[in-house]
């Protein structure tokens, strides 16, 4: 599909839905016009068109937090862009993984889907809007020595349920662990991606020896 069948605005732009290739995460909606949606297929980068300073700007070109682009797709009506995207960094300028964090409505008695990286949205959230009540805001609040206290021991916690053999227990305690080292890694601004390519770089993982320094 070429670019001159795309359906610009009257002002010369269109919509850009950006998101996650690897999670299908909407990450931001910006906008584009012909010149930055050309840069953004030549360089594989976003680029987009801001409104308020009327300027182009690539995006993580002063933070660092490049989005690499896979593929861009157009609606039926080719008037909007669904841009998807590798990205190093978040994609929010407040340091969160995504600019949708803050909850509108949601339906109690429906069963939310999981996933790891909605997870790490909500407790980010929480860093961010403090909410009144809330256990993560909470443990923001009272920093780190509080979260590693409890990172200790919910580790703890882990053994001696493992040591009993009591199988469900240790599920439970393992997701109190992970909750815990998750509020961790918003407090030190570790993304769930971090963790992930640092597992995929371990290539070897049966004959990998721990490295332990000479004394």
């Amino acid at each position: 599909m070429q670019i001159e069948s795309l359906k610009f605005d009257e002002k010369g732009l269109i919509p850009a839905v950006v998101l996650d290739d690897a999670t299908g995460e909407i990450l931001t909606v910006a906008y584009m016009n012909r010149e930055s949606l050309e840069i953004s297929i030549r360089e594989k980068r976003t680029c987009f068109w801001s409104r308020s300073r009327q300027t182009l700007w690539r995006k993580g070109e002063t933070s660092g937090n490049v989005q690499h682009i896979t593929r861009i797709v157009a609606d039926c009506d080719k008037d909007a862009l669904a841009v998807y995207v590798q990205k190093e960094g978040p994609a929010c300028h407040t340091g969160s993984e995504s600019c949708f964090f803050n909850l509108v409505f949601e339906d109690e008695e429906s069963i939310p889907s999981f996933s790891y990286e909605g997870l790490m949205k909500l407790i980010e959230g929480r860093k961010i809007h403090k909410k009144e009540g809330s256990y993560t805001s909470y443990l923001f609040d009272k920093g780190i020595d509080k979260i590693l206290k409890k990172v200790g021991e919910e580790s703890t916690e882990v053994i001696v349920a493992a040591k009993n053999e009591d199988k469900k227990e240790t599920i439970y305690e393992i997701s109190d662990l992970a909750y815990h080292v998750m509020v961790l890694m918003a407090e030190m601004g570790i993304t769930v991606q971090e963790i992930t390519d640092e597992l995929a770089s371990r290539h070897v993982i049966d004959k990998k020896v721990k490295q332990e320094k000479m004394v």
